[in-house]
């Protein structure tokens, strides 16, 4: 929650400005003091200021050029409603962790939304890092310079006073990747929480237990298939004995009768 906070107020609440000098040959049409600001989100094409011409009193009507407010807007929307999900989650987990887990449907809606975020924050972030990239090249004092027909005139001398600060909108930028990384890191944990993990587990046990049963009933049938043979060879082994004790009773009976 704290990322994302940071993340669409150093974006969102940013505002900047550069200041340009421009110093003409007759000195009285010179301004050595020009002004330029800029907010979010960043539709620097409708940021006009004027600028001397050094040709008498007439004035330039100058405009930044550029509009990365799709990227900022974007960037800026999925970071509130991000904040406004982990803030709900948050309650949800706390106070309604019984309902949260009937019927399996809180984990599932979980892990989708967590998902979704995870995709949008890496979408946002990618695409606030170009935009950010074309702010700067927009707002360079040098390139503004560019913009003024007094500074084609090389009698003529624009300099830039002051130039914009961006460290807030790298930062903002910074924090969005570190919430893709952490709502992507937060995808493994949702999904151990849904039914799709427990299924899968039970899914990998039971052909192991199926393996270990036909294993145990092999071992049962050479057990009993090894006393039976046992008991079949003793057997066949008793009546060659009996027969072989009966064989003297022949002569014996044959000496009797002489």
């Amino acid at each position: 929650k704290l990322f994302a906070i940071f993340a669409f107020a150093t974006c969102g609440g940013y505002s900047g400005g550069l200041r340009l000098s421009v110093d003409c040959v007759n000195k009285t049409e010179s301004n050595l003091s020009i002004d330029v600001a800029f907010a979010y989100p960043f539709r620097l094409h409708q940021v006009t200021f004027e600028v001397p011409t050094c040709e008498g009193k007439e004035r330039q009507k100058v405009a930044l050029i550029g509009d990365s407010s799709s990227s900022a807007e974007f960037f800026v929307t999925v970071a509130v409603f991000a904040f406004l999900y982990s803030l709900a989650a948050t309650v949800v987990y706390i106070f309604f962790q019984n309902k949260y887990r009937e019927n399996n449907r809180g984990p599932l809606i979980d892990f989708i939304v967590t998902v979704v975020f995870s995709f949008l924050w890496l979408v946002g972030s990618s695409a606030w890092a170009k935009g950010l990239s074309d702010v700067k090249v927009a707002t360079d004092p040098k390139e503004v310079l560019l913009l003024m027909s007094a500074c084609k005139q090389p009698s003529n001398k624009c300099t830039a006073v002051h130039s914009p600060v961006m460290s807030s909108l790298n930062t903002s930028v910074v924090f969005g990747f570190l919430n893709f990384i952490l709502w992507a890191g937060n995808i493994w944990f949702v999904f151990k929480e849904t039914g799709w993990h427990s299924s899968g587990q039970r899914y990998l046990s039971d052909p192991m237990e199926k393996h270990s049963s036909s294993f145990n009933q092999g071992g049962y049938n050479q057990d009993s298939y090894g006393s039976s043979s046992g008991y079949s060879q003793q057997a066949s082994l008793g009546p060659s004995s009996d027969e072989f004790g009966q064989q003297p009773s022949g002569p014996a009976s044959f000496t009797n009768q002489i």
